[in-house]
């Protein structure tokens, strides 16, 4: 909930409410730090993730920088190599959703689109990773 509150704090910012960017920077970093996970999975992904949020303050056209987010929670998860096929979606997303959604008032509605991708390739990631599992 922290990295989504970090990331829905940054995409809110703008030059008359700087403090909201280091809220929404503190909430990410904080965010990925206490997820269970092995400590150098934690730290080392924190820099992209808030780095890509920061990116999305261009508006629709960077869609595609959500492969970072989703990248960084397999390597958190320790998904196998076999589970970033999943990373196809929002690469897919990135490619698509810039053709309808160009300015930033209507980043709202792409970003919805694009919670709803990453969302869905994160648990196809999961399947993924317990069917290969399964097989061993």
């Amino acid at each position: 909930m922290l990295i989504i509150a970090g990331a829905m704090h940054l995409q809110g910012a703008n030059n008359y409410t700087l403090i909201i960017l280091l809220i929404g920077t503190t909430s990410t970093v904080v965010g990925y730090s206490i997820i269970p996970a092995k400590g150098w999975r934690r730290m080392i992904v924190a820099l992209p993730a808030v780095t890509q949020i920061w990116l999305m303050l261009t508006g629709p056209m960077s869609m595609w920088t959500l492969v970072i987010p989703l990248l960084c929670w397999l390597i958190v998860r320790h998904r196998p190599l076999i589970s970033y096929l999943a990373l196809a979606l929002p690469i897919a997303n990135g490619v698509i959703l810039p053709r309808f959604y160009q300015e930033y008032s209507a980043m709202p509605q792409a970003l919805a689109i694009s919670f709803v991708v990453l969302v869905a390739a994160a648990w196809l990631a999961r399947l993924i990773a317990v069917s290969a599992a399964a097989r061993r």
